[in-house]
């Protein structure tokens, strides 16, 4: 009997549909990948599954019963558990606490009934000690890494006993080694009888890890099948619904010898030692390393959110003097930020004013510098068609109704309404499917090709190969190689990452 069958499941907002008549099964003992493009109803599937919001039609069976949880604390109890790529944990009580937050054991009778610390801290360490982690129970959340929450998220599923577990994009914020250690863990759910359903955008993961693929597309149930009978190019054709030939387009045009941003010695103790390059007119220069390298570290100096005590940054010709967020946007710099929802936009507030957050000084009437809405909405309006931005009324829909790929491009819409020269992009494509990935990279190609240079950092070294003209690579903070695009090689690139040797920059410039 499978652990869980939905039949003909639908469900649509304001009259949208956004699920629509979607079957799926799930085994004890095994995992289910589920994949599709941003948009595509995966969230909103998962969430009538976890309670969150309830079918318009359909049924849903859960080991063999019908299951109609009306809200997250149902799930819970039917033995459903949820770990969201945003971990929701409460960063300031302890591990234990929140392991045992919907249901503490006690002691006594009536009103005089006591928390039992004593079994909370024993159990505690036994589930911890099932997924891998040597921590004690008493420490709070806010002092254990990414990796460590989501173990303490799985450990709470393990307490529970779920008999259903939903994988959200659960490696976005893990490194290599903790990514590792987690697909270890679900191998052994999975061996345990666990029924596991797998969200990823990387489909090599999803493709090593599952055991049945369940595709959607605009809210349907593409296809259901064994993992045997998927390649990545059959997964990426049946989410898009064509055919991509190339997953990168081809690049329209090549660097000019006009240095746009001059970094000459950038150092911070303990960030950053001694960093030294130069970013082109018509270039993207890729920025690669581990996780601790330095490269989200050097983006947020280079924007002014962070100081640096030696060093010079040249913009078109002019150094910054005071760095800051306010200097770096006058210098015409924009930062696409690695964490789009904490640092990128304001979840709760709509499309139009998004986009203009950081160009409402350029709408100001004078003398009282009063905005001139008319003005600022044909603008935002403008922006949104040229990235054609998938979404209703700009001036009402709000950003947080969007998919991830939408809201990546709020973001850039946002900075190119400021006219930048420089565009800094920190992890633009994470978290976003394969479709909307082919977009931001496409208009990556375009900001070079109207003028712009853009520093293009990423973890994902194929996409960086595949878009960028040279690539520097850092560890420990450091410049560790430099490579132009006709000596790209991943080998070469991955032994400067793992700082075996350093690799001599090349005198020439770009061609």
């Amino acid at each position: 009997m499978p652990v869980l069958e939905t039949h003909d499941l639908k469900k649509a907002f304001f009259g949208i549909p956004a699920v629509r008549g979607v079957s799926i099964t799930a085994e004890a003992g095994q995992i289910l990948g589920l994949i599709g493009q941003n948009g595509a109803g995966k969230s909103t599937l998962m969430n009538m599954l976890g309670g969150v919001v309830q079918a318009d039609s359909g049924e849903m069976h859960l080991n063999g019963k019908r299951y109609t949880p009306q809200s997250p604390a149902d799930a819970h109890k039917s033995q459903v558990a949820f770990i969201h790529q945003e971990l929701n944990l409460f960063t300031n009580m302890t591990i234990a606490e929140n392991i045992f937050i919907d249901d503490f054991p006690s002691f006594g009778f009536g009103p005089f009934k006591f928390v039992d610390w004593r079994i909370v801290r024993e159990k505690t360490r036994t589930v911890l000690n099932e997924v891998g982690l040597n921590i004690a129970p008493d420490t709070t959340v806010d002092r254990i890494s990414p990796g460590e929450r989501q173990l303490v998220e799985i450990a709470r599923a393990l307490y529970m006993n779920a008999s259903l577990i939903i994988f959200d994009e659960p490696t976005t914020s893990l490194t290599a080694r903790e990514t590792d250690n987690l697909f270890a863990l679900m191998q052994r759910l999975r061996e345990s009888g666990k029924a596991i359903i797998y969200i990823s955008h990387i489909l090599r993961d999803v493709q090593t890890l599952s055991d049945s693929i369940a595709v959607m597309r605009d809210g349907q149930l593409v296809t259901q099948e064994p993992v045997e009978s998927f390649n990545i190019q059959r997964m990426i054709s049946l989410m898009v619904g064509r055919n991509i030939d190339n997953l990168f387009p081809a690049r329209t045009t090549t660097p000019t010898e006009t240095p746009l941003l001059t970094l000459e010695g950038i150092s911070a103790a303990g960030i950053v030692e001694n960093v030294s390059f130069t970013l082109h007119k018509n270039e993207v220069l890729g920025v690669f390393g581990l996780m601790g390298s330095g490269r989200t570290e050097l983006a947020r100096i280079l924007f002014g959110l962070d100081s640096f005590e030696r060093g010079t940054i040249t913009v078109d010709g002019k150094q910054l003097h005071h760095a800051s967020p306010k200097e770096s946007i006058r210098h015409h710099i924009a930062f696409v930020t690695e964490n789009r929802r904490e640092e990128g936009l304001l979840m709760n507030i709509n499309i139009s004013d998004n986009i203009a957050l950081a160009s409402l000084n350029d709408f100001g009437s004078i003398p009282l510098q009063a905005i001139d809405q008319e003005r600022l909405e044909t603008a935002s309006q403008h922006m949104a068609g040229v990235l054609q931005l998938r979404s209703g009324d700009i001036r009402t829909q709000t950003v947080k109704a969007l998919s991830g790929g939408n809201q990546q491009k709020v973001v850039i819409a946002k900075w190119l309404l400021s006219n930048p020269k420089v565009f800094i992009m920190d992890e633009p494509t994470r978290g976003i499917d394969v479709g909307a990935k082919f977009e931001i990279y496409s208009i990556i190609d375009q900001l070079a090709a109207s003028g712009s240079g853009v520093l293009f950092i990423s973890s994902e070294l194929e996409e960086l190969v595949g878009m960028c003209d040279r690539i520097v690579v850092m560890s420990r903070g450091e410049i560790f190689g430099e490579f132009l695009r006709g000596d790209f090689t991943e080998e070469a690139i991955l032994h400067a990452a793992f700082h075996q040797e350093r690799v001599e920059v090349p005198d020439e410039k770009p061609a």
